[in-house]
């Protein structure tokens, strides 16, 4: 199965889109749109993929996109099954670059926020104040029209570039397919890692599942996602543990065999290489 390329509603009464995405669960497949755009869910959780990245999303979790980058959200098993007590939910925010013209970017005015929409081809999300307030702005603007939708843009525009607090998602060297194409193999093993990453994990099932040997799944696997497979399993357990260190008072050592490492020892080094920082130091700078 390949990326989809969206072609996103259009509204030739307004210069930029804003609606509500409401449901049992978010529906649209992993994907990509020539449009930039902001994903704030109000309701519900999951795992959200950006590029070659994997992480974590619940309520007031928001995301700026860049035109092209493949992204999914997906719910988790409860909001899948329709036994969730609430439906899923958020506000999105699509926009070209020309939307105001061709010319709106090229003023002077705009040349911070350029910097912006550069960051914003491997995603962000944002944290901290800065999410705080464009959350607040976000969440009144389904019900705003005309200019006063265009000021509260401009006004999230405003506020990122002012010393914004934000974590990029895809990695450095995400290079995107000159066709967006994504394989059945991408999405078996993505898919596979997933729904596996807390226990151990045999080279020779995923090799097995992509109907590759150990060795041509290992250079597939290391041509395609920029990394060794190894690294890639952990840096999805240690998104894994980052979320559960913002969001459990679960001690260190039992989110690390929780999130498949064998022992703690090789959790900490591992998680210091991916963050550039200790577990601990990680969940004291996690409470904002």
């Amino acid at each position: 199965m390949k990326a989809v390329e969206l072609h996103l509603p259009q509204d030739h009464n307004t210069s930029f889109i804003v609606f509500q995405e409401t449901g049992q669960y978010f529906p649209v497949p992993w994907h990509y749109h020539p449009h930039f755009e902001f994903v704030l869910v109000t309701q519900s959780t999951g795992r959200r993929m950006v590029g070659d990245h994997i992480g974590y999303f619940e309520p007031d979790d928001l995301v700026f996109l860049g035109s092209l980058l493949p992204h999914v959200w997906i719910n988790d098993e409860e909001y899948l099954k329709g036994e969730a007590e609430e439906e899923a939910n958020a506000i999105v925010i699509h926009f070209t670059s020309d939307f105001l013209g061709d010319e709106i970017l090229k003023i002077p005015e705009m040349e911070s926020f350029n910097k912006i929409l550069q960051l914003s081809e491997r995603g962000m999300v944002l944290r901290g104040k800065t999410k705080e307030v464009a959350n607040e702005i976000i969440k009144a603007m389904p019900k705003m029209s005309g200019l006063q939708r265009i000021s509260s843009l401009f006004k999230i525009f405003d506020l990122l570039t002012q010393q914004p607090e934000y974590e990029l998602l895809a990695s450095p060297t995400f290079v995107k397919n000159s066709n967006h194409a994504t394989s059945d193999r991408f999405k078996k093993i993505t898919g596979y890692i997933m729904q596996n990453f807390d226990q151990p994990i045999k080279l020779a099932d995923i090799a097995e599942l992509t109907n590759m040997s150990v060795t041509t799944f290992c250079n597939y696997f290391k041509t395609q996602f920029r990394m060794t497979f190894v690294e890639y399993v952990n840096s999805v357990r240690i998104g894994h543990a980052c979320m559960l260190m913002s969001e459990t008072d679960q001690n260190i050592s039992e989110i690390a065999y929780k999130c498949g490492f064998n022992n703690l020892a090789n959790f900490n080094r591992q998680f210091k290489k991916t963050k550039n920082q200790s577990p601990s130091q990680y969940r004291k700078n996690s409470h904002f």
